[in-house]
């Protein structure tokens, strides 16, 4: 019997064999597709599905998909995985997770110096036989090192979309089972962390909990348990995913769910306020100074016991949302529905995926009512970054876009660079052509951190410049922020009125919410763009309200709750003010 989890992970393992090859990108795309098309079913038998139509239907899944699916079904092997593995060294495929390793330079690597895994290429490096082959000079050599450190570091680590991705769908596998009452994520995912490692989840039950969470230990697609006779097993599924599960009784619930979303340091100091109440922690069981239980029936009640306030999960890290509590019920949170629009987004114009109709139909439908395109500026070029002439073509179409859509509102913006100088990409009289400008570092990361802090600075007091996009640069599990005096930056933004974005990106993540107190400490506002770069990628907004309500913003602190009108006012009065 082949599970679709097993199933997916052989999808997977074809698609990255594929890129590895060098193949047009929409191949392997297709085999990755189907595979989230297979977790989100709910069986353990793909063959019945097949018998009974219901696979050759599921969309996401093609001919050759397909073929591979059944191919498992009747063998529980892949010919054609096996037919990529006999050509391709296993540890090629590792090299993939590298960054700035393509596959044309993995293939240079694997004939030049026999590169065929992470340790060879680590050795090629440090031993300076990768410094002779021609485009990797000891800079070159550096970034490879960096990439491996990386890698290594990542471990398990996913960033937030795919991970919550897996942990949804396990999440529906323990929820379907007969005698579970109630499951919830905990852990990492439920506090929106933006590269979670595992995926916890807690279950009530009022049959046996160490029988029940064995059934889970048997289920299809298992490959190592850990503590197996217990009620809390870990479980590590083919495709590596683990699942720390905490099966509960009932009356255990509310205490099992806040202790495995954590953090540790916030459970900690939870655990300290009830001591300090002459209550103790037993298990999943609050005890009086008596030895008696006391009844917890929600997490809101056991803060109660340890008198605070609810805490939100996204914010249990044990930074300050335990003392705030202490003195009252905590300020509402930002909800995505509190947006209005989305000011980062990209079209065909330069190189997003989509028209500026079509990004502009889909804002609409999520209810928002305005979009900002912002476009990359003529020194991307690229990304297809626009010149002069081709910025005032683009406004004249969505000038005409705007005339055929009342109700809604495209705002004309850009993405420009900030050039080495810390001057912002284009003359001051194409620049005032925009509604509005999001100024952003894509180019000479290795700057020293005061004339990487001193470029950004210069940036922050042109006048045209609305918002500080993506500030530090990073890409999560793959580059570290370029080396800057955030502090500075910060305080500069909020003495100029300069937005400060929180970049939704799940690559992105930038600002870092830990960051964010400080900025709205000195003033600024915060932006969440998605940087969207097609329709789909508008989704991206949701991961950066997550951030943000880790940071314990309120919509009144957020640039793009506000209606179009006032966006542009906004934009307006940096400009005039500055002047």
């Amino acid at each position: 019997m082949m599970d679709p989890r097993t199933a997916a992970h052989t999808l997977n393992q074809i698609a990255e064999h594929l890129q590895l090859r060098g193949e047009q990108r929409f191949k392997s795309k297709a085999y990755e597709q189907a595979a989230r098309a297979l977790l989100e079913l709910d069986t353990d038998d793909l063959a019945a599905l097949d018998r009974d139509g219901t696979l050759a239907a599921t969309r996401g899944l093609g001919p050759a998909t397909l073929a591979v699916v059944r191919d498992l079904n009747e063998t529980g092997e892949s010919r054609y995985l096996e037919q990529l593995r006999s050509t391709t060294p296993a540890g090629l495929l590792e090299l993939l997770r590298v960054p700035g390793l393509g596959t044309a330079k993995i293939h240079l690597l694997h004939e030049a110096l026999g590169v065929d895994s992470l340790d060879s290429l680590e050795s090629a490096a440090r031993d300076g036989r990768l410094a002779t082959v021609k485009g990797f000079g000891p800079k070159g050599v550096e970034r490879i090192l960096k990439g491996i450190g990386f890698v290594r570091g990542a471990g398990t680590r996913q960033l937030y979309p795919r991970a919550l991705a897996g942990a949804r769908a396990l999440l529906q596998m323990v929820r379907a089972h007969p005698d579970v009452v109630a499951a919830e994520l905990a852990g990492s995912v439920r506090r929106h962390h933006e590269t979670p490692a595992d995926v916890d989840i807690v279950a009530s039950t009022r049959a046996d909990p160490r029988t029940v969470a064995a059934s889970f230990a048997r289920a299809a697609g298992v490959r190592d348990v850990a503590r197996g006779e217990s009620a809390s097993p870990a479980i590590t599924y083919v495709d590596g995913a683990r699942l720390d599960l905490h099966v509960v009784p009932e009356s255990d619930y509310g205490v099992a769910l806040w202790r495995a979303t954590g953090s540790a340091s916030h459970v900690a100091a939870v655990e300290a306020l009830l001591g300090a109440r002459g209550l103790t922690l037993d298990g999943d069981v609050v005890r009086d100074a008596r030895g008696a239980t006391v009844a917890v029936e929600s997490e809101a009640s056991l803060y109660a016991l340890a008198g605070l306030a609810f805490v939100p999960p996204e914010m249990r890290e044990s930074l300050a949302e335990v003392d705030a509590a202490r003195h009252g019920p905590l300020p509402a949170l930002l909800e995505l529905s509190d947006l209005r629009g989305v000011l980062h987004c990209h079209s065909t114009w330069s190189d997003g995926k989509a028209t500026i109709a079509e990004m502009a139909e889909a804002a609409r439908a999520r209810g928002w009512s305005y979009i900002g395109i912002t476009d990359h500026s003529q020194a991307a070029f690229y990304a297809g970054g626009l010149s002069p002439a081709r910025v005032i073509e683009q406004h004249d179409e969505i000038d005409a876009l705007n005339a055929a859509s009342p109700g809604f509102r495209i705002l004309k913006g850009v993405e420009a660079d900030i050039l080495a100088d810390g001057s912002v990409d284009f003359a001051d009289t194409v620049l005032d052509r925009f509604d509005f400008v999001v100024g952003s570092v894509h180019s000479r990361f290795n700057m020293d951190r005061t004339t990487m802090t001193d470029r950004v600075l210069r940036a922050l007091d042109d006048p045209r410049l609305t918002v500080l996009g993506h500030p530090t640069g990073r890409l999560l599990l793959s580059r570290d922020a370029y080396a800057i005096d955030m502090a500075a930056v910060l305080e500069k933004a909020g003495a100029n009125r300069v937005a400060v974005e929180l970049n939704a990106d799940p690559h992105r993540l930038d600002l870092d919410w830990r960051r964010i107190p400080a900025a709205l400490a000195a003033g600024a506002i915060i932006e969440i763009g998605p940087d969207a770069h097609s329709t789909s990628g508008l989704d991206n907004t949701a991961f950066g309200v997550g951030m943000a309500r880790k940071a314990g913003v309120v919509a009144s602190q957020v640039l793009n709750t506000r209606s179009a009108d006032d966006v542009l006012a906004f934009a307006r009065a940096r400009r005039e003010g500055a002047r």
